[in-house]
This record gives structure tokens, C-alpha cells and sequence, in this order.
């Protein structure tokens, strides 16, 4: 039975905390993973879930669907904060765990959040008693674990993936704290407007804690009308909610600049210019974007359009000297030009074949006709003796022999019929460049 203080306490925690659901029927949003029928919820049902890893957004429940396995479990259940927590505190979790198994035969379940904060040593020191079956650990994490914990203790967890809450699932949430008089407003005459209440869900972006948080500081700093009743407007709302922003990890950051990267080379401005305005948004270092910028302006676009690298070195320069906000319009400008521009990849690949070449054949000289002759000396060994000067010859061109005598797999080179290229391609064929033949 919980004393007086424990009551008063849960009296006093944020609505969210209230709120939070305490079975699995209360339990919303998850469905592929939680719904009738599934494995996770089988597992939970039957008190037989074994070591896992929640890995989701904040907001979309991890914490709280442990706090149901603790309440419905007959395992002992024990809560660790990787931030806070050492090996130290493991070591005495991992006894009583042992302790526990060996004089009553009662497991117990480690739930540990924050586990990508987690050494490699702290995260070694629980493999041990995972393997042996001493503990069900359950990791809760809004970090791709593939990418932020060690590959030793992933490989040991079947991993949950939670995906970020719909809107309908947010509005059950603040539905039911206006419902519930007991931990939430049901007591009260609250009545929320219904752009209020969409303002709300929309802003807090598939976060269940952000929007009960809102709510409940929109109830509580409202000033209670004639009748008794507190009145949410959507003035009210919009002051209680920060603007939405975009919760970014480590592996989202990847995803979203994959995904950037993928739509300059796909000729899809309004895609680029998409992920470009959600990584701002993010906090991303515009620079990294600019970079990715250049390097397409030539990997993927070439000499289809020169001008297409011009604009994207502009935009770094305007990002250096003007900054952000302003060098937004110069970088959205760079994307469209690369997006817009025909596309090739002749001199990615043939800068490719060249570097591969020199790997392969190393370098065994210059040609005599093609050394440095501006020293005193240089014609007495032969420097320069045959060279050809192409500005004397009609066209400004004379074939004669420039690369290194051991490269092979030429010609690098092979221009498209892309835009610019197409000129050049016109152009070499004058000179007696020959297209290599097709595979």
C-alpha cells in the first residue's frame, strides 16, 4: 500500500508522467509491434521476454511499456540510468540478480536507459550474466544501436524497433488526460478547442510526452473564466508548445544526408531542397551540406555542366562570408543548379580509373620530350628534346605522346552525350579519340 508521501508525490509529477499507460490495453501507438497477436507482446503476456533493446524517438513509449513489463512481471525488476550509473552499481545489481536466482529462482530484469551511453567496458561487464541467463536486460535507447552500442551486446538482444507516434495516437493521449479525473483533467472543466488541440499534436511531432506537457501547462497557466471552466485557445496552446523541431541522432543524421545526397543525384530539386530545410532545422553544420554539394557538383554532374561546380563553390564562399541564415538562398540556389543539371559520371569514373592505374602500375619516369626544361642545364640532358608545341599546329592541337609510359586501361576519360559533354565528345572525335569499345 503506498503511504501518504507517495501519493502526494505522484499528485505532484508532471502529466506524462501521470498519464502513462499501466497495461498493455491502455498502451497506444506500436501496433506492429505490441498489437494482438505479436511477438512482443506474446512475450510479454506470457512474462518470457528475453534480452531486448527499445530503440525509437523520444516520446513514443520505450519507457513506458517497461514500466508495464515491471508491473505485470513476476521478475524482479531493477531501473538503471547508463548516464548515471557505473560499473560499480552493475556489479551490485548482477549479485542480488544471482542472489536472487539461485535461493528463490526468480529472475530479474535490468532495465537500462540511455544504454548508448554505455562503455564498452560497462556494457562488457553484463555479457557474462545476459549469456547465463542471471538478467533479462532491457535497453531503452532513441539511438540507432547499430551504430551507437557495441556489436558484442546488440548481438545478444533481439531489437524493437518504435516508431514515432501517428496523430491519432497523440490526440488518445491528450483525450484521455482530459478524461481521466483521477491523474488527469477529468475533475476539472477543461475544454480545449479543437485547433488548439490540433496545434498541439501537430507541433509536438509524434512526441506523447512533449504534448501532454503542453497541455498541461496551458491548463494550469490559464486563468479560470466566470463558470468555473479553463478555457485552451489556440493562442493559448501556440504559447504553451515550442515550434516543432526535428530530434536528431547519429543514424538519423546519416539517413537524411543519404537521403539529400540521393536526390541531388536523382535531378529532384524540391526532394534536395526538402532534406536541406530539415537538416537546418536539425542543427546540421551547413558546411557539411555545402560540402556534399561540391562533390556531386562533380561526381554526378561533371563536365555535362562546368557551371554546375561553380555555383556550388559559390555557395561554400557565401557561407563563409555572409552565414546562416542568409547563405541559405546561395546554397538552395547550388542544390537547383546540380539538381537541374544533365548528369554524368565521366570524370568520377575516370578519375577512378586513373587512380587505380597508378595503385596498379606505380610510375617509372617521365618521357624525355615532356620533363622540366626551365632550369639552366635542362637541354644538356636531353629535357624537352621532341616536344611539340600544340599552339603552332592547326586546331592548337598535335597528337603526340603525354601520359606516363606505364599507364594503361585508357582512355580514363569517355565524355557522355550529356549537355556539355556532348560538344567535347564532338570534339575529341576530331582529334582521332576513339570511343573504347563496349563490353
Amino acid at each position: 500500500m503506498d503511504d501518504l508521501f507517495s501519493a502526494s508525490a505522484r499528485s505532484l509529477a508532471p502529466l506524462a508522467d501521470r498519464m502513462r499507460p499501466r497495461t498493455l490495453d491502455e498502451f497506444f501507438g506500436q501496433q506492429g509491434i505490441v498489437g494482438q497477436g505479436r511477438l512482443l507482446r506474446r512475450a510479454i503476456e506470457a512474462d518470457r521476454l528475453t534480452s531486448s533493446i527499445f530503440w525509437g524517438p523520444p516520446g513514443c513509449g520505450k519507457t513506458t511499456l517497461a514500466s508495464i513489463i515491471a508491473g505485470t512481471t513476476r521478475a524482479a525488476f531493477v531501473k538503471l540510468n547508463a548516464v548515471t550509473s557505473g560499473v560499480a552499481d552493475v556489479r551490485e545489481v548482477l549479485k542480488e540478480a544471482e542472489e536472487r536466482l539461485k535461493l528463490y529462482g526468480q529472475s530479474t530484469y535490468l532495465l537500462l536507459d540511455e544504454c548508448h551511453r554505455w562503455s564498452k567496458a560497462q556494457s562488457d561487464s553484463i555479457l557474462p550474466a545476459i549469456e547465463r541467463g542471471v538478467i533479462r536486460f532491457i535497453g531503452s535507447t532513441t539511438e540507432n544501436p547499430m551504430i551507437a552500442m557495441t556489436p558484442a551486446i546488440v548481438s545478444r538482444c533481439r531489437l524493437f524497433r518504435f516508431e514515432r507516434l501517428g496523430p491519432e495516437d497523440v490526440r488518445r493521449a491528450l483525450e484521455a488526460a482530459l478524461r481521466d479525473p483521477a491523474r488527469g483533467y477529468g475533475g476539472q472543466d477543461v475544454r480545449v478547442d479543437g485547433d488548439a488541440m490540433d496545434h498541439i499534436i501537430s507541433v509536438a511531432n509524434g512526441d506523447a510526452r512533449s504534448a501532454l506537457n503542453a497541455l498541461e501547462l496551458a491548463v494550469l497557466t490559464t486563468p479560470m473564466e466566470a463558470d468555473g471552466a479553463i478555457h485552451v485557445t489556440l493562442a493559448v496552446a501556440e504559447e504553451s508548445i515550442q515550434s516543432r523541431v526535428v530530434q536528431m541522432d547519429e543514424s538519423l543524421f546519416y539517413d537524411m544526408l543519404s537521403a539529400f545526397c540521393k536526390s541531388l543525384r536523382g535531378s529532384d530539386s524540391d526532394a534536395a531542397l526538402a532534406w536541406f530545410a530539415r537538416m537546418d532545422r536539425a542543427g546540421v553544420d551547413p558546411r557539411i551540406i555545402v560540402r556534399r554539394i561540391i562533390a556531386h557538383a562533380s561526381g554526378d554532374v561533371g563536365m555535362a555542366n562546368p557551371m554546375a561546380m561553380l555555383q556550388a563553390v559559390a555557395a561554400m564562399q557565401a557561407l563563409e562570408h555572409i552565414g546562416m541564415p542568409e547563405a541559405r538562398l546561395p546554397i538552395g540556389q547550388a542544390i537547383v543548379a546540380v539538381c537541374e543539371s544533365p548528369k554524368s559520371n565521366s570524370v568520377s569514373a575516370a578519375v577512378e580509373a586513373a587512380f587505380a592505374d597508378a595503385e596498379r602500375s606505380g610510375c617509372e619516369g617521365v618521357p624525355v620530350h615532356l620533363r622540366d626544361t626551365h632550369y639552366k642545364g635542362a637541354g644538356r640532358l636531353g629535357h624537352g628534346e621532341g616536344y611539340r608545341y600544340p599552339h603552332d599546329y592547326p586546331g592548337h592541337y598535335v597528337e603526340q605522346q603525354y601520359a606516363p609510359p606505364e599507364a594503361g586501361g585508357m582512355p580514363y576519360y569517355v565524355p557522355s552525350e550529356q549537355g556539355f559533354e556532348r560538344d567535347i565528345r564532338a570534339l575529341r572525335k576530331t582529334r582521332g579519340f576513339q570511343d573504347p569499345p563496349e563490353e
